[in-house]
């Protein structure tokens, strides 16, 4: 529209911002026909792969803008059906199905309008949606109305209870993270404002159940210093339904997403070379996989990341809450209840079922029949669980005649009725997460860290700091992390282009042929393992080289116990006879070099704790990259300098003109020396000449003598000096 007022020389800037906010999802996303014009027939062959797992909002926000942009995409689903947590179910009875509604079982509820993309989602389809009405009575047990005035009161009591939370966890400080929510409030209920009034008393559990609805927990397991840590970011405007339920909206993304349903995944493996995914028996390769499954699932341990996912991304999945909310829908032959009101709530004397059926909402304005929706919050919803649908159903009931029947309206019986078990759902094991004691919005921010370089991604409403718990919040995870994605490819591809344009300098070839002189002799050997590493920097994260050897006919695993799993040793010994060896190679750190030289059971089971735990690729030399070629540089110059420095101390003490035959025997006598004196043993912490290190009689004089003083070293020259 104003690209004819933007001057030439500023188009490419043009292109650039207009690109930028178009692969950020900021503009052009959703399902417009415009939109879906501008994604390709057929993927650039060029483009990397992505496996999407979980076909929720998230991941379904992903894959349509992943398909945008060009990539090749594939969408794993365990269920039979897409939406994850938002389903809309069909429900119809009646002569002939005449009477029909559609249900939102799962999320539904837009909660504001201003900037929400599944409102701009909505207007692309077409569709108005619905004000949630303001109007909502309350009842007591015995039907009645609740007086407004105590109604307000009550409200505004209860209000003024969580400023005084507030208040009081500002005076806390940090130990404010350690106090539930629920204690807070109670304490200063039964302190402030307990009159011994049962109404009064009734109405206050109302509202402790609506805040549990809100927040899918118990309120005594809300943090009382982050419960609503994403208030300042709620989505300005009006709560809403749309008509037709939120299906209309799966429905509309998953039009042309290539889904493949009814696979489970069971494990992720990541790695500098891509990853796979289990599904069953079958395995999936991509160069990227984004997880958008629930934190319910996440916290339950069902999929297996190999390697395991980082310690700090654990915790947060550990901190984090997830709760939940059930709902019983119900479908009536007619509207028999108030058609001015969208909600309507009901009291019970019992705090601990305070959530159960505590708040109406009735669909017949928007779901296209008579329907209506009892919630179930807090405790009572995990009681709800195990409860029976048909005890479920008489207690709604039960509580609907008992408010209008007294007004002389009949209440029928339903035409058909649906239970919800979300918590049962082995695909959500429960509603939506929340900020339980201990934990707070860092965690949800930890939760959307990357994870292997720019392999695996995470997606969903539990990882969104400012919109966790909502639909939009998880819409917008999915184009967030396709934003990082898409950056993470261009970058690798512009490494490749780089790499692939160098000519191999002098320097790779001379740290190639330096490795083969380092490994000669090796620092740590450990049956047909070898290792190199500096000896000036004792950093655990330090970087060291492996080399595995196979068919080492000069190496046997004397002690060691085979593995039952020998699959992957025999299929690698299997390539090559007794008078070849095949040399592979990875980087560790000394720490992972020690924690595999205490693995015992053999090689085959270090080749095990390689690739399983540590998620590990053998590569060859050419492999190992730049990273790799500054090791060998730093080792191979550290060397020279340790051995000029033997040479000169050797000089010194007047034994440099012995024979070398002499000099190795006395050397190797007084290393043993040495290593028997108690205060010279060196911590297994550290990688300082283990018991079982094999190092040859030429280079124990360099092995002992580091040039950084140490507690080894000078023990080696006193032995000299004597």
């Amino acid at each position: 529209m104003f690209t004819e007022s933007v001057p030439k020389h500023c188009h490419s800037l043009l292109d650039s911002a207009y690109n930028y906010l178009v692969s950020n999802g900021y503009i052009n996303f959703g399902v417009a026909p415009e939109i879906k014009e501008k994604i390709p027939v057929e993927p650039s062959s060029n483009k990397l792969r992505v496996l999407v797992i979980g076909a929720g909002l998230a991941g379904l926000a992903a894959a349509r803008q992943l398909m945008r942009l060009g990539f090749r995409v594939t969408v794993l689903e365990g269920r039979k059906r897409a939406g994850g947590r938002v389903y809309t179910k069909k429900m119809e009875g009646g002569a002939g199905n005449r009477i029909s509604a559609s249900a939102d079982l799962g999320g539904s509820v837009l909660t504001g309008t201003l900037g929400n993309p599944l409102g701009i989602l909505a207007k692309q389809l077409g569709s108005l949606l619905h004000k949630v009405r303001d109007k909502c009575p309350l009842y007591r047990l015995d039907g009645n109305s609740v007086d407004p005035e105590i109604d307000m009161k009550v409200e505004a009591d209860f209000n003024r209870l969580l400023d005084k939370a507030s208040r009081l966890r500002q005076l806390m400080g940090e130990v404010a993270m350690d106090v539930s929510l629920g204690s807070a409030l109670e304490t200063f209920w039964r302190v402030y404002w307990d009159s011994g009034n049962a109404e009064a008393m009734n109405l206050f559990n109302w509202h402790l159940a609506n805040l549990e609805y809100a927040n899918a927990s118990l309120l005594s397991k809300l943090s009382l210093a982050f419960w609503d840590q994403d208030d300042p970011y709620d989505m300005g405007g009006d709560h809403c339904f749309l008509p037709g339920g939120n299906g209309r909206l799966v429905q509309a993304l998953v039009e042309n997403v290539p889904i493949l349903y009814e696979k489970t995944v069971h494990t992720i493996r990541y790695g500098s070379d891509g990853v796979q995914v289990l599904a069953g028996s079958q395995v999936f390769e991509g160069d990227m996989v984004l997880c958008t499954v629930p934190l319910g699932v996440l916290k339950s341990g069902s999929i297996k990341f190999i390697p395991e996912l980082p310690q700090r991304k654990l915790d947060a999945i550990k901190r984090l809450g997830y709760g939940l909310l059930n709902k019983v829908a119900m479908l009536f032959p007619y509207v028999f209840w108030e058609t001015d009101l969208d909600t309507f709530g009901h009291l019970t004397d019992d705090s601990s079922s305070r959530g159960e059926f505590f708040l109406f909402y009735s669909y017949a304005t928007v779901a296209g029949g008579p329907l209506l929706i009892a919630l179930v919050a807090g405790e009572a919803a995990h009681k709800f669980e195990s409860m029976p649908p048909t005890d479920a159903v008489t207690k709604v009931l039960q509580i609907l005649k008992g408010i209008y029947e007294p007004k002389g309206i009949n209440v029928p019986e339903p035409i058909q009725t649906v239970c919800t078990r979300w918590g049962g759902d082995p695909f959500s094991l429960g509603s939506y997460s929340n900020v339980a004691v201990g934990a707070s919005g860092d965690d949800y921010d930890i939760m959307a860290e990357s994870v292997g370089d720019g392999r695996l991604f995470f997606a969903g409403e539990a990882t969104i700091r400012r919109y966790p718990a909502t639909m939009h919040g998880a819409f917008l995870s999915g184009l967030r992390e396709t934003a990082k994605m898409a950056h993470c490819a261009n970058a690798r591809a512009l490494r490749m282009k780089v790499k692939v344009g160098k000519i191999p300098s002098k320097n790779a070839y001379s740290c190639a042929s330096a490795l083969t002189d380092l490994f000669r002799e090796p620092d740590l050997e450990f049956g047909s393992f070898s290792v190199i590493f500096s000896w000036k920097n004792p950093d655990p994260k330090s970087p060291s080289i492996l080399r595995v050897t196979f068919n080492d006919p000069r190496k046997k695993n004397h002690g060691d116990q085979p593995h039952s799993n020998k699959r992957l040793f025999e299929q690698l010994q299997s390539h090559f006879n007794q008078q070849q060896q095949l040399h592979v190679y990875t980087l560790l750190t000394r720490q992972q070099v020690l924690d595999l030289r205490e693995v015992r059971g053999g090689d085959e089971m270090r080749l095990n704790f390689l690739c399983e735990k540590l998620g590990v690729k053998l590569i060859g030399r050419k492999g190992l990259g730049s990273t790799a070629d500054s090791v060998i540089s730093s080792i191979k110059a550290e060397r020279g300098i340790r051995k000029q420095t033997s040479t000169f101390s050797a000089s010194k003490l007047g034994i440099s003109k012995l024979k070398t035959g002499t000099l190795k025997q006395k050397m190797i006598r007084k290393a043993k020396i040495v290593r028997n004196v108690k205060k010279s043993v060196p911590s297994p912490n550290k990688l300082t000449a283990p018991p079982n290190l094999k190092v040859s009689s030429e280079c124990m004089i360099t092995n002992q003598v580091p040039p950084t003083s140490s507690c080894s070293g000078q023990h080696t020259h006193d032995v000299l000096k004597q």
